[in-house]
């Protein structure tokens, strides 16, 4: 598995303190208006890939998909993740940079 130029980066904004992980604490930081950047892993469920990308949408705050929860968990060191909220519009904006260049 090549390692993604991102998932490093992802693990700077973590060790930062700028990342939010689980469902419903990537809900709230959507609706608090702090969610800069939602990671959604592709395999996450219907259900959750539903709630997270509506709310999303409605509140206006980008969504990148990544390959799995294994990648998206080991990016910050952590076990398998399936969303990841940004908290910093600076790590933010590189992420998505980094993301959409791949």
């Amino acid at each position: 598995m090549a390692a993604h130029p991102w998932a490093s980066f992802l693990g700077l904004a973590n060790r930062a303190g700028k990342l939010i992980t689980g469902e419903e604490m990537t809900v709230k930081e959507i609706q608090r208006g702090s969610a800069k950047l939602i990671l959604l892993s592709e395999d996450a469920s219907r259900n959750t890939e539903k709630k997270i990308t509506d709310k999303a949408a409605f509140y206006k705050v980008p969504v990148r998909r990544v390959e799995n929860r294994e990648v998206l968990g080991q990016a910050i060191g952590k076990e398998a993740r399936v969303v990841v909220a940004v908290t910093d519009a600076g790590f933010a904006k590189k992420l998505k940079t980094l993301i959409d260049g791949e």
